[in-house]
């Protein structure tokens, strides 16, 4: 797996999605030694279970762990800190991370607990955990999702649960952007494997998620959120941390040389019907059989063009899904390929939010 590669997979299995994902990525290439420490690092932000859109599916967990063993490798933790208030044990337990531990014989390691040590990059000073300072590779397991004061999270800001809770405060008080940055210029994830299959449209804590059903993976976390702020709809000056990150020599923002490899289509099965803020960004939509996916980067382009005050703009209601497979109409519009029949359409299988965003501007 090269750096500036970019594999995705679509599906609503995330054992299944997850053992594809590693069966493309050919772990052992990536970690020859067969001894070295491993940790895991998912997003338990908060003590909520994976169907609220804020924490990472724990099956994604179990299936690196139980690949990862089969080939040899024993020296796995997970490793997590919840947010400043909450507890990560809480988020271990209702997420069934203790039936992991014991099944598994896989420490779990909360850094609230954990050591620190300080790392200084620029005129920032952080308290990290010596655990990830000590891990051999770093495996991230954030969730894509909104964020009210970043705008989105993802691989860098996941980073944020290996330090101590007063570093997390200091981070707030300086903003969040440089420091996130700075942190992954200290330590960043050696590898990065992203549950998008139903982050929250607008919150870390979750609650209002929307079903895209993808999952993706890469080795660059800054080409990782440079993309995975495509699929939310989101420009990278609405989020200052990923360029920053990428001047401090982190990685790369540049989406023209990503290597994007697909290793199957769109699932066909239809998303979960969206309720609360979702809900009223679905009445501009007219979906026939959208797949999650395609439905899904929708939702997350009407939530930005309604943020600009945009969205009363859009004269008709957007046509997606396969059910518009072969339909000519003149006077409708879509986005997706299965649209292409109409008077207005934005190829794409699925497309990204962002495209959609420039199209439905223009109409």
């Amino acid at each position: 797996m090269n750096k500036n590669d970019i594999i995705t997979v679509y599906g609503s299995n995330p054992t299944k999605m997850t053992e594809s994902l590693l069966q493309a990525i050919d772990f052992e290439t990536l970690l020859p030694d067969k001894n070295a420490f491993i940790a895991l690092k998912p997003n338990l932000v908060v003590a909520v279970t994976a169907d609220s859109g804020a924490t990472t599916h724990p099956e994604i967990v179990i299936a690196i762990i139980e690949h990862l063993q089969t080939l040899g490798y024993r020296n796995i933790r997970i490793v997590e800190s919840a947010w400043v208030g909450d507890s990560t044990k809480e988020g271990f337990r209702v997420n069934g991370y203790h039936q992991i531990r014991d099944r598994y014989s896989v420490p779990l390691i909360d850094v609230k607990d954990d050591s620190y040590s300080k790392k200084t990059i620029g005129k920032i000073t952080m308290e990290v955990s010596d655990t990830i300072l000590e891990t051999d590779f770093l495996i991230s397991l954030p969730v894509l999702k909104g964020h009210c004061q970043t705008a989105m999270t993802c691989a860098l800001k996941n980073m944020k649960g290996c330090i101590s809770d007063r570093s997390k405060r200091l981070f707030h008080t300086l903003g969040l952007h440089e420091p996130i940055a700075a942190l992954n210029a200290a330590r960043s994830a050696d590898l990065v494997i992203v549950d998008s299959l139903n982050g929250d449209l607008d919150f870390e804590e979750g609650g209002n998620p929307v079903e895209t059903n993808r999952m993706f993976a890469t080795r660059d976390s800054v080409l990782c959120d440079s993309y995975g702020a495509s699929l939310l709809g989101f420009e990278l000056r609405d989020i200052p941390y990923i360029g920053l990150a990428q001047e401090m020599g982190v990685g790369s923002t540049d989406l023209s040389k990503a290597n994007v490899i697909q290793l199957n289509e769109p699932s066909d099965e239809e998303p979960a019907k969206p309720s609360g803020r979702a809900s009223y960004l679905a009445k501009h939509t007219e979906p026939d059989s959208a797949c999650s996916a395609c439905y899904g980067n929708l939702i997350h382009a009407l939530k930005r063009l309604d943020e600009v005050d945009r969205l009363d703009d859009i004269p008709v209601a957007i046509c997606i899904g396969q059910g518009y497979k072969g339909v000519n109409d003149p006077n409708k519009v879509g986005v997706g390929i299965c649209t292409r029949g109409l008077g207005k359409s934005l190829p794409g299988c699925p497309p990204k939010a962002i495209d959609m965003i420039a199209f439905l501007k223009e109409l």
